[in-house]
């Protein structure tokens, strides 16, 4: 993997960490249930507004139920909350309180927003567990900002700025650490397949509609943002995995799981088990599943990989391996506050150069008009269309 260095910020050399204009950092995610009785109020609060039934959303909760209604997300995010903190106090940031909210499951949203005003911050960073452009991992937790925000006003508020940090997908603090799961999950195959086997990496399917319409409107096409980003990704790490093992031509491929929605919606494809098939009748000796989608185990990873896909390798006779996701890997903090410290400067007009491996580029700082659109419009904080300043 080519060498970057840390996103430079033209400064004195000495001069300490500086967060300004940002008092806060909010680290914003999906949420999961912590025990039986709470999933299926969760998948009401997933699904709430599309007329799901109850006795539909217990079905749909047997996934957690194998797992005693527990998702992984939640305790996930309390690692991640210890190791910025941990971070932060490292790098003389210990005075730039990190807070938690999510959009499904407690802590809420709009209650952290409530006890980030009224502790007085003003204006904070907003580090979403998505990294990459599409409605549902980038635009709904920007449309998810400006209902709390709302929500915040009636009650007599005034709620803080809000900045949503750039996407970081191509981050090295990102990429690295998954890059070194797939060499350790390599090294749990048996030796004799392990140089022939495949990489199969893996994010959430999404209506191709949606996929299309991801990024912004001049990235829109067939497969927009979402799947260009996904295939940049990829490519760095098999990049990494064949100058580390010596390997070269280790066949990947992007795939997608954790579909859902009507059957007659066409989404992103091959699905995992089709193409662990697909391996499996071409003869494939082994493979890994690189789970580049994901932040953190979310219940997608746990139940989607470890359990679907990893039965169906077993019932084919296939070894497979699953790699880690980032989760609270030192180096994924360490790049959260070269995000935080990064779009700080930019917003004090400090010349800086932003981090990013790959073909594409860092990311745009402010979501523009036409990024990836809801089917409904609603209002959406933290963009160039957003009507909160």
């Amino acid at each position: 993997m080519p060498d970057q260095p840390d996103a430079v910020l033209e400064t004195a050399p000495d001069a300490a960490p500086d967060p300004a204009p940002y008092d806060a950092l909010l680290l914003l995610s999906f949420g999961g249930p912590e025990g039986p009785d709470d999933v299926v109020p969760f998948l009401q609060n997933v699904t709430r507004g599309r007329g799901i039934p109850e006795e539909r959303l217990k079905e749909v909760g047997q996934h957690y139920f194998l797992f005693d209604g527990i998702s992984p997300i939640n305790e996930q995010n309390r690692k991640l909350l210890d190791a910025l903190r941990e971070d932060f106090a490292a790098h003389d940031l210990a005075g730039l309180p990190v807070y938690w909210g999510n959009r499904n499951w407690a802590p809420y949203l709009t209650d952290t927003l409530r006890e980030i005003t009224r502790e007085g911050h003003r204006r904070i960073a907003v580090l979403a567990t998505s990294a990459y452009a599409s409605y549902s991992g980038c635009r709904q937790y920007r449309e998810n900002l400006a209902e709390s925000i709302a929500l915040l006003k009636e009650e007599g508020l005034e709620p803080p700025r809000v900045d949503k940090l750039r996407h970081y997908f191509n981050h090295p603090g990102f990429v690295r650490p998954m890059a070194d799961g797939v060499l350790r999950s390599l090294a749990e195959l048996p030796e004799a397949v392990r140089a022939g086997a495949h990489l199969a990496f893996t994010t959430h399917s999404i209506p191709t509609a949606a996929a299309d319409t991801s990024g912004p409107a001049e990235a829109h096409g067939e497969g927009g943002a979402y799947v260009a980003q996904h295939l940049d990704v990829a490519r760095l790490i098999a990049e990494a995995v064949q100058e580390a093992t010596g390997v070269a031509d280790r066949p990947w491929e992007l795939v997608y799981q954790s579909r859902s929605g009507a059957p007659h919606i066409p989404w992103l494809e091959p699905d995992i088990c089709d193409h662990l098939e697909a391996l499996h009748e071409a003869g494939a000796p082994a493979a890994v599943m690189v789970p580049i989608g994901f932040v953190s185990d979310h219940m997608e990873v746990l139940y989607d990989l470890d359990t679907e896909a990893t039965a169906k390798a077993a019932e084919l006779g296939l070894p497979v391996a699953r790699s880690a996701t980032v989760g609270a890997d030192p180096r994924f903090a360490a790049a959260v506050r070269e995000l935080v410290l990064e779009r700080a400067a930019g917003e004090r007009g400090v010349t800086v150069r932003p981090c990013a491996l790959g073909a594409l580029g860092p990311s745009h700082d402010l979501c523009p008009v036409g990024c990836c659109p809801a089917r409904a419009p609603k209002p959406a904080a933290a963009g160039a269309d957003s009507p909160y300043a």
